[in-house]
């Protein structure tokens, strides 16, 4: 099997396991609360479709800087990061600043090493009851599948990271089940896309001068901006070999078409030496 084969069946066992155990809460809806994500023309869409490096590396550093402290990205090697360009002295500066467990000491005791290229993004917490104890019970989804497994995709993310409204903004244009104007809770905050309108996850990005891109010529780190290249980037770990699958789906086409029209012209040319036979 190759492998595109086997990393797209160990990411659909992943999503199917996302989908199938997570916890669900279901907050008061809202009448109408359906709202279409806002279409992006991203530069991975259609048959020809890739990644922007340079967008991807953004993406990283948002990811990085605001991401992080919350969100883990336990599918995706330090070593991965050589596909969207990054060097190996920058892959090892990004692992090294995160410690793993390392081989007991002579005693027994547990020890701790810092990350090498070959290990998995570090998350944020120790364990999963960390996770929770530190968000109100609810522990902060892995970012890895995030964009394979919401419906909507990259272009769902997008709009959810700039979706946020007012308080004000909400009871405005919003009704909760019974008719009235939606009034967030404490520790809610109101989004246009999500689902109910009523989200827990306060609005990750702020403002510009949040993220400073590091990248010379790099646009303005905007809300708008940083809600892109990040959406990008988490594609990118989604399906890290998108480009790469729609190159084979093209050589494929073209194989099939040259084939058929191959055995076209076998068919024409026996059924003309059965008609001269006759």
């Amino acid at each position: 099997m190759t492998r595109i084969g086997r990393h797209f069946l160990t990411h659909a066992a992943v999503v199917v396991g996302l989908l199938g155990t997570a916890p669900v809460s279901v907050p008061a809806m809202a009448a109408g609360s359906a709202v279409t994500p806002k279409s992006v023309d991203w530069s991975f869409n259609g048959v020809f479709g890739k990644f922007d490096h340079a967008q991807l590396r953004r993406g990283l550093q948002v990811y990085q800087e605001v991401c992080a402290a919350c969100h883990g990205l336990r599918l995706v090697a330090y070593r991965n990061l050589a596909a969207i360009g990054l060097s190996e002295a920058e892959i090892k500066a990004i692992a090294g600043d995160r410690e793993v467990a390392g081989d007991p000491d002579e005693d027994g005791e547990p020890t701790t090493r810092p990350a090498l290229p070959k290990d998995k993004f570090v998350g944020p917490y120790a364990n999963l009851q960390a996770a929770k104890a530190a968000n109100n019970g609810a522990a902060p989804p892995d970012l890895s599948l995030l964009v394979k497994a919401r419906a909507g995709g990259p272009d769902y993310l997008y709009s959810l990271l700039v979706g946020y409204v007012s308080e004000a903004e909400c009871k405005k244009r919003y009704k909760d089940s019974e008719g009235k104007p939606l009034v967030p809770a404490d520790g809610q905050y109101c989004n246009t896309y999500m689902p109910g309108h009523i989200i827990a996850m306060a609005p990750p990005l702020l403002d510009e001068g949040q993220v400073e891109y590091e990248d010379e010529g790099a646009p303005k780190a905007t809300v708008d901006q940083m809600s892109k290249d990040v959406t990008a980037f988490l594609t990118w770990a989604a399906e890290p070999y998108l480009a790469e699958r729609k190159r084979m789906g093209i050589k494929v086409m073209l194989f099939l078409l040259l084939f058929t029209g191959f055995m076209y012209a076998i068919y024409r040319h026996i059924k003309k030496d059965v008609k001269g036979n006759a």
